[in-house]
């Protein structure tokens, strides 16, 4: 049977750290009970579980059981926080800021609140991938009601200030919203201290299950309200009805707490990893750094490469190993990454970029294989360019 390839895409998805699933499983089949049923013990034992989970994740971020909200992931997730905004505070307002390199989980409703009538501010970054905050200041009107800016871009990595935009929105009065999806236990969170009231949040990124995640809506100093956009059983007091999935809670949570817990080693190890592959690639003439190095994800590292071009590059790979050219959730488009022609990268270099994610399980023996092959598959791709 052949070697699979050596797998660096943890920013699409990570696998189920086998204690996460080792949480899990009895939940699936011993403990199965529906957690609103509060008639017998396989509801109550249900309900405790995910009672449990649910102060595990507050903890983590410095908020209060009550202010989590569960969801199937952080793109459900980010519509209920800015669909739910708009809804809920429209007679105030109508306009919300957010970046032009933020994922599409959040772009697209805002497009969809522009077709409503809504107007939406798109603020650029400058070349590392950062926000300007002097931009973000101005960009604030009286109608202003909700600012969403990631923490972690999902492409490059690159980490923007959260608590001094949560700053300057508390004191504007205006609502910050977060995707925190790709940072949460890789950088530290409070969300009080951040000035965060709404942050949406995912388990697969971190080695949990897919098809689970969270909103945090603050309810303290100033409570926000959302309004739901599912309507039905009245779960999770109201604002997110369906029944709740117990054993993928529970997963979360664990996934979580073994990231936080590990989260000041595993950072320095992944950045030695991310460090040795640029080495590598920083040796050939016409490979670039995207984003920033020292202020991203400690295991993210994306690339553009003069004279080749990226489906060839990642075709010629296949073998060796698994990555992605951009988002794995925007893979099937032909058009350059959005986030990199928001950095100013041109559409070729765009079109022949990168992105290595890099995890928990690997080696830099991998690293050294994974750079090794990418350099030899360059110079070929460029002769065949006639570069």
């Amino acid at each position: 049977m052949p070697l699979r390839p050596i797998y660096l895409d943890a920013h699409a998805t990570t696998p189920v750290d086998p204690r996460v699933l080792e949480v899990m499983l009895p939940y699936f089949t011993e403990h199965f009970g529906n957690p609103s049923t509060n008639t017998h013990l396989y509801g109550w034992e249900a309900n405790a579980a995910v009672k449990n989970a649910r102060e595990a994740i507050a903890n983590i971020i410095n908020a209060s059981p009550e202010e989590i909200v569960f969801t199937s992931g952080a793109t459900e997730a980010n519509n209920l926080a800015i669909k739910g905004v708009a809804e809920a505070y429209f007679n105030k307002g109508k306009h919300i800021i957010t970046v032009a390199t933020e994922h599409r989980a959040v772009l697209d409703p805002c497009k969809y609140l522009e077709t409503l009538g809504f107007e939406v501010t798109y603020l650029p970054v400058k070349s590392d991938g950062l926000l300007d905050i002097n931009q973000l200041t101005a960009a604030i009107r009286e109608d202003t009601i909700l600012v969403s800016v990631m923490a972690a871009n999902n492409e490059i990595g690159v980490l923007q200030p959260l608590k001094e935009i949560g700053n300057i929105c508390h004191n504007q009065g205006v609502l910050f919203h977060t995707d925190a999806a790709q940072a949460i236990a890789k950088i530290p969170f409070d969300v009080a201290a951040m000035n965060i009231d709404l942050m949406s949040l995912t388990a697969h990124k971190i080695y949990g299950p897919k098809g689970i995640g969270a909103l945090y809506v603050r309810r303290r100093n100033p409570r926000v309200k959302i309004a739901s956009q599912l309507q039905g059983g009245g779960q999770e007091r109201g604002r997110r009805s369906g029944t709740l999935y117990t054993p993928q809670i529970v997963g979360f949570a664990e996934a979580l707490k073994l990231g936080v817990g590990a989260m000041e080693s595993e950072s320095k190890r992944l950045f030695k990893l991310k460090k040795q592959l640029w080495s590598m690639f920083k040796s050939v003439e016409g490979v670039y750094l995207n984003g920033n190095l020292n202020n991203s994800l400690p295991g993210n590292l994306n690339i553009s490469i003069e004279g080749v071009d990226g489906s060839a590059l990642l075709l010629g790979l296949q073998s060796v190993v698994a990555l992605s050219s951009g988002s794995a959730c925007s893979s099937t488009s032909t058009a350059p990454s959005h986030v990199l022609t928001a950095l100013g990268r041109d559409k070729k270099l765009a079109h022949a970029s990168l992105r290595f994610g890099i995890g928990r399980f690997n080696t830099p023996e991998e690293i050294k294989t994974v750079g090794e092959n990418a350099i030899a598959v360059i110079q070929p791709l460029r002769q065949a360019n006639n570069y």
